[in-house]
C-alpha cells in the first residue's frame, strides 16, 4: 500500500478513535478497550492503514509522559516524602512475589535461568498506562486501592532502570556491561539532579514571566516545552520518561501555576494516550497467533494466573480490602509497556532463545487489551454475588408527605431531625439498610431505595411534595438527583447539600438556588470561637464572622460565570481574597478611630458601608 500523507494517517487515527470509542462507551466497556479495538482495526494485522507500529508507539509514549505528568502536579513532595514506605515496601513487595511466580513458572517451561529471571521481572511490571485510566474511570484514585497500585506503579518506574541495565550483565561480554552500568548510574544520577534544580530553580520564574504576557497559547506551548524538554533529558540519560515527567510534576505541585498547568495539558496528555492505547492494539500480531495459538493462549493463561495469584496474595500485608482483592490484582495484572524494551534488549542479548520473545510480547499487547475485559468479568460476577443476598428496595407507603429527604447520613439527620421536630412529615429515602432499620424503630418514615430513580421519587410522592432535601453523599449521584427533579417534576423546590465549591456551582447550574456547603457554617462557628479565645468581644466576632459570609457569597457569585474556566477562576478567587484583607484592614483602622475595644456601633458599621458600597446584611 502506498505511504499516506501525515493529514491522512491524523484522519485515520481520529476517525477510528471516534468510531470504536464511542461503540465501547455506549456498550459501557470502557474507552480503553475502544481504543484497542481501534488499534486492531487499523493495524497492520486488520485494514493496514498503519504499518510502521513502532515508530507509532514510541510517538504516543508521549502520552504517558504528560499522564506521569499531570499526576505529580496533583502530590505535593510532602505527601510522596509520607509516601516512601508505601512505595519502596508495597513496590518491593509486589515485584518480588510477581517475578518469582512468573518466573518460576518459565523455569518448569524450559526457559534458561538468565532468561527466566529478566523475563520474570519484565512480566512483573504493569501498565501505568491502563492501570491509571481504569482506576480514573472507575474513580479509585483517592481509594485505598488505588493509592497503592500508585505506589507500586511509581516503584515500577524506578526499578525499570537497574532492570534494563541487568540485561547485558546477564549476557556474555560482561566486561562491557560493567563499563556501560558504570557510565549509566552516572548519566542517569546527573539526569535527575539537572531535573531538580530545573523544576526548583528555574520553572517558576519562566512560568512568571510567560504567565505575564496573558497569552493562554504561549503558556500552552511552555507547559508542552517543559515536559518535551525533560522527556528528551531523560531519553539521553537512558531513564525512563515517566519517571522524569512525574519528578518535574511533583517539584512543581505547591506552585501557583499548577491548575493552569493541568488545565492546559490535560487535552494533549488525552489523544495522545488514545494513541498510545490504538498502537498497543496494533501491536497484537495475529499472525503468530494463529501459527501458535494453543502456545500464545497457554502462556497467557499462566502468566495472568501466576501474576493475579501473586497479587491477591501480596495485596493482604498491604492493607487492601478482602472484597478488593482481585480488583487490586485486575487492575495491576497486565504486562506493562516497558516491557517491550526490556524482551527487545533481552533477545539481542540472546538471552531468550527461539521465538520466546515475539511469544512474550504478544503475550504482553494480549493482556493489555483483556485487562477492560477482566474488570467487566470481575464486575459482573460481583453484581451477581450481590444480588443474591441484597435486599430489594422497599415498596413506599402512600403517603401526603410535604418534605423528600434523599439521603440519612450525618448531614440529613440534622435536617431530618430538625424538621421532625417541628412536625413536618417527610419521607426519607436512603440505600443504607441498616441505617434503614434503626431509624425505623426510633419511629421515622424511612424508606430503602435509590433516590436518583424516577419511579422511586414518584412513589414517594415527589409530584404532590413542596421540597426535595437533597443530603446525598456523592456529588455525581446529587447532580443526577437534581436532573430527573428539575425534568420530571419542576415545581418541587430543592434544597441541596453542596459537598465543595464546585459542587455548589454546579448545583447552582442546575436551578438550585439553595445550595448549602455542608462545612462552611460550622467553619464560621468555630472562626468566632477561635476569636473569642484570642480576646474579641463576642459580639465583634459575629460580625466579623457575618462579612466574611457575606463577602464569600460575594466572591462565588462572581466566580460562578467563569468556574469551568481554571484559569480566571482561580483570579477571581485571588482577586476575592485580596479584597477581603483590604477590607478587614479598612475594619481594623475603623474600630481604632470609633473607640477599640466598645467593639462595633451600628454608626461603625453604616460607615463602613458607606466606605465599601456594600449592601445591608442579609441581601
Amino acid at each position: 500500500m502506498a505511504e499516506h500523507s501525515l493529514l491522512f494517517d491524523t484522519m485515520i487515527y481520529l476517525a477510528a478513535a471516534v468510531v470504536f470509542v464511542a461503540v465501547a462507551k455506549r456498550l459501557g466497556l470502557g474507552s480503553v478497550l475502544g481504543y484497542l479495538v481501534a488499534g486492531c482495526a487499523i493495524g497492520p494485522f486488520g485494514l493496514s492503514f498503519v504499518r510502521d507500529v513502532e515508530s507509532i508507539r514510541h510517538f504516543s509514549e508521549f502520552g504517558v509522559v504528560l499522564m506521569l505528568f499531570v499526576i505529580g502536579l496533583e502530590l505535593d513532595p510532602k505527601r510522596l516524602w509520607a509516601m516512601r514506605r508505601d512505595v519502596f515496601q508495597g513496590g518491593s513487595l509486589q515485584l518480588g512475589a510477581c517475578a518469582v511466580a512468573i518466573g518460576a513458572a518459565l523455569l518448569l517451561l524450559g526457559l534458561p535461568w538468565r532468561g527466566a529471571l529478566v523475563s520474570g521481572l519484565a512480566l512483573s511490571l504493569s501498565s501505568t498506562a491502563i492501570a491509571v485510566q481504569v482506576m480514573a474511570e472507575r474513580n479509585l484514585t483517592r481509594t485505598p486501592l488505588g493509592r497503592a497500585a500508585f505506589a507500586i506503579l511509581l516503584f515500577q518506574d524506578i526499578a525499570a532502570i537497574p532492570l534494563i541495565g541487568l540485561v547485558p550483565l546477564l549476557s556474555q561480554q560482561p566486561s562491557a556491561a560493567h563499563t556501560q552500568g558504570a557510565a549509566g548510574v552516572i548519566k542517569v544520577l546527573s539526569a535527575i539532579v539537572l531535573t531538580v534544580f530545573i523544576g526548583r530553580y528555574l520553572t517558576r520564574p519562566a512560568l512568571r514571566m510567560v504567565a505575564r504576557t496573558d497569552l493562554r497559547e504561549l503558556f500552552t506551548a511552555f507547559a508542552l516545552l517543559l515536559v518535551v524538554g525533560i522527556a528528551e533529558l531523560m531519553t539521553l540519560a537512558g531513564v525512563s520518561m515517566a519517571l522524569g515527567a512525574f519528578l518535574a510534576g511533583v517539584l512543581l505541585a505547591s506552585s501557583e501555576y499548577r491548575h493552569a498547568l493541568e488545565t492546559d495539558i490535560e487535552p494533549f496528555r488525552g489523544l495522545l494516550m488514545g494513541l498510545f492505547f490504538m498502537s498497543v492494539g496494533m501491536s497484537i500480531d495475529f499472525g503468530l497467533l494463529s501459527r501458535k495459538p494453543l502456545a500464545v493462549l497457554f502462556a497467557l493463561l499462566a502468566f495472568l494466573v501466576a501474576k493475579g495469584v501473586a497479587l491477591a496474595v501480596v495485596s493482604r500485608p498491604l492493607g487492601i480490602a478482602r472484597s478488593e482483592r482481585w480488583l487490586f490484582a485486575g487492575v495491576l495484572g497486565q504486562g506493562g509497556e516497558f516491557a517491550f524494551v526490556v524482551f527487545g534488549a533481552a533477545s539481542q542479548a540472546r538471552l531468550l532463545p527461539g521465538d520466546w520473545d515475539a511469544v512474550f510480547t504478544l503475550v504482553v499487547a494480549l493482556s493489555m487489551a483483556l485487562t477492560p475485559l477482566l474488570l467487566l468479568l470481575h464486575d459482573r460476577m460481583c453484581e451477581r454475588s450481590a444480588s443474591a443476598t441484597k435486599r430489594e428496595y422497599d415498596a413506599i407507603e402512600p403517603g401526603e408527605a410535604r418534605v423528600i429527604m434523599a439521603g440519612f447520613g450525618r448531614f440529613g439527620q440534622i435536617v431530618g431531625r430538625m424538621l421532625f421536630a417541628c412536625g413536618y412529615s417527610v419521607t426519607v429515602l436512603d440505600h443504607d439498610p441498616d441505617q434503614v432499620e434503626l431509624l425505623r424503630k426510633l419511629g421515622f418514615r424511612v424508606f430503602y431505595g435509590d433516590a436518583t430513580r424516577v419511579d422511586l421519587l414518584e412513589a414517594a410522592g415527589a409530584s404532590r411534595a413542596t421540597l426535595l432535601v437533597n443530603a446525598i453523599d456523592g456529588i455525581e449521584d446529587s447532580l443526577k438527583l437534581v436532573d430527573l427533579a428539575r425534568e420530571h417534576f419542576p415545581k418541587l423546590e430543592i434544597v441541596a447539600r453542596a459537598r465543595n465549591v464546585t459542587h455548589f456551582f454546579e448545583l447552582r447550574a442546575r436551578g438550585v438556588t439553595l445550595p448549602e456547603r455542608e462545612t462552611f457554617e460550622s467553619a464560621l462557628l468555630t472562626a468566632r470561637k477561635a476569636l473569642s479565645v484570642l480576646g474579641v468581644a463576642p459580639y465583634e466576632a459575629r460580625e466579623q464572622a457575618d462579612r466574611f459570609r457575606r463577602h464569600n457569597l460575594q466572591m462565588l457569585l462572581q466566580m460562578e460565570p467563569v468556574f469551568r474556566d481554571e484559569t480566571r477562576r482561580l483570579s477571581a478567587a485571588r482577586a476575592g481574597r485580596e479584597e477581603l484583607e483590604a477590607q478587614f484592614e479598612r475594619d481594623r483602622q475603623a474600630r481604632e478611630r470609633w473607640g477599640g475595644a466598645l467593639g462595633w456601633h451600628e454608626e461603625l458599621e453604616g460607615a463602613a458601608r458607606e466606605r465599601t458600597n456594600e449592601p445591608e446584611p442579609g441581601l
